[in-house]
């Protein structure tokens, strides 16, 4: 079963946190890993940047240094725990690689999810043969990937939409998203019929944005997630998708930015109804 938190989020929120602390009671990071006996600041940097996965007794530590009383330990003794999670998690996801497992500890914590892709299936909504065409076409610029492995990984994700308690999804897709290029027929139209059957699901939305609309002007070229999390303490992100890696944005300005933008495009999009109705035509085009 997926975890109920995001480990990622959770070192980021937990080194917020430990970052607070610490300026709070007037210390620089030399003067704390002095006390502490670290060799040097970096260990420490790491975990305030929510960079590394804390060892439990590194945050006991911390806390003792800070002074921090209960309940207050108590709730960052759990934010550690949840931070640390590690072999755990990692044989709940499967093999994957850095990349899709970084999307997958977002996801399977997120309360809600929103995507905009200019030009591809979002790979929450990809049909096995669609994925491994896509893959292996990105294998031209990382030959050392294994595309079954990232196949059988886009599978694994897609769980998290059809649990218990799924998170809202919502992608948001250019109308570029549907021209099937130089892809097999077949192939495309057992894409577009996965993508009116996933509408079917209450929890999930999908908006086609038509060519020459953009909300406000605004038509970015570069795919993004958004997500945002049960504990409202917990951090909102954005994940900006490049070629060969990602960006994730944890600043309330950078993210609220997205949030904007997100509001612009899906008032230039066609209807829930209205996307349902033009990709069921273009199946049968």
């Amino acid at each position: 079963m997926p975890l109920p938190t995001s480990p990622v989020i959770r070192r980021v929120r937990l080194g917020a946190e430990l970052r607070q602390l610490r300026r709070r009671e007037a210390l620089t990071l030399e003067q704390v890993c002095d006390r502490l006996g670290w060799a040097s600041t970096s260990k420490l940097s790491r975990i305030e940047l929510g960079q590394s996965r804390p060892d439990l007794a590194d945050v006991l530590d911390l806390l003792d240094v800070y002074q921090v009383p209960s309940p207050a330990r108590d709730a960052l003794i759990v934010i550690a725990r949840d931070a640390a999670t590690s072999r755990g998690w990692w044989k709940t996801l499967g093999e994957m690689s850095e990349r899709q497992r970084t999307y997958a500890e977002l996801e399977a914590g997120a309360a809600h999810i929103v995507e905009y892709q200019p030009a591809v299936v979002p790979g929450l909504l990809q049909t096995p043969a669609y994925a491994r065409l896509r893959v292996a076409a990105g294998a031209l610029l990382a030959p050392d990937v294994d595309v079954e492995v990232e196949v059988r990984a886009r599978a694994l994700r897609q769980e998290v939409l059809r649990r218990a308690d799924p998170p809202r999804y919502t992608a948001v897709l250019a109308e570029a998203v549907c021209d099937p290029g130089d892809l097999p027929v077949e192939v495309w139209r057992e894409q577009l019929r996965h993508l009116v059957a996933v509408t079917g699901l209450a929890h999930v939305t999908v908006r086609l944005l038509p060519r020459g609309a953009a909300g406000g002007g605004l038509h970015p070229l570069t795919p993004y997630s958004c997500y945002a999390f049960p504990d409202p303490a917990d951090p909102r992100t954005v994940m900006l998708e490049a070629l060969t890696t990602d960006v994730r944005l944890a600043t309330v300005l950078d993210v609220d930015r997205y949030e904007r933008m997100t509001e612009a495009l899906l008032a230039a999009a066609l209807s829930a109804e209205e996307t349902v109705t033009a990709l069921a035509r273009r199946v049968g085009e």
